[in-house]
């Protein structure tokens, strides 16, 4: 077994695995959010169906997508490794046992959030890329699959996967509350003058990206009431 081998399947390794592919998906999430926010341009989806066109036929797409699932498995993956080695040598014989008292809510919760999130992702795909790139989500004014009213119509008739979107959002919320600040402890980046502000950027993140996302779902909805 060579030292890289030996080093990435180590504890140490894996947590930094954990916290570059994570990082990296938190990068996507700005992606995302920022072509979804073409949907509340008020120009009958015209930037956004264009938009999705580009993301669906683009040759550089394809390999930022293929990165982007080899991220999001490598993620997954190491998280349940390191879940099983932490539950392996967490001791037994402790007369009283109080967890909180030395971690947060946030971080004890880590699996269960990412795991809903995980469940969610899954459904997104299904009933948004799938659909797009094999169903028939019909053709705009300006000739492109008609994306936009694909995402209106599922939020407003399928009202339940909307109520899961918020859901799932408020969990990403927690999930990112421990995983930015702790991502970049496990890279080394842990200093009294920029700890505060990393601490304070992932609070941000944590609040500002999940907010974003549920608001499409809460706004489709609503408005068609």
């Amino acid at each position: 077994m060579s030292w890289i081998t030996q080093t990435l399947t180590s504890t140490i390794g894996r947590k930094l695995v954990m916290a570059l592919t994570g990082l990296f998906l938190v990068s996507f999430l700005f992606v995302h959010l920022s072509g979804n926010l073409l949907m509340f341009r008020g120009d009958g989806g015209q930037a956004f169906n264009e938009y999705s066109h580009f993301m669906s036929t683009a040759g550089i797409i394809r390999v930022l997508e293929i990165v982007l699932v080899l991220g999001v498995v490598i993620h997954v993956y190491t998280s349940v490794v390191l879940t099983r080695r932490n539950q392996k040598a967490r001791p037994q014989a402790y007369a009283y046992n109080n967890p909180s008292a030395n971690s947060s809510w946030f971080s004890r919760n880590m699996g269960l959030s990412g795991s809903i999130v995980l469940i969610f992702l899954i459904t997104h795909i299904q009933n948004f890329w799938y659909r797009y790139k094999f169903g028939d989500p019909g053709i705009d004014q300006w000739g492109n699959k008609d994306m936009y009213n694909l995402v209106v119509t599922v939020f407003r008739q399928e009202w339940w996967l909307s109520i899961l979107y918020i859901i799932a959002m408020v969990l990403l919320s927690f999930h990112l509350m421990h995983g930015f600040q702790s991502g970049f402890q496990s890279l080394g980046i842990r200093h009294t003058k920029y700890t505060p502000l990393i601490q304070k950027i992932g609070l941000v993140i944590a609040i500002l990206f999940p907010a974003a996302f549920a608001a499409f779902p809460l706004y489709f909805l609503l408005s068609g009431l």
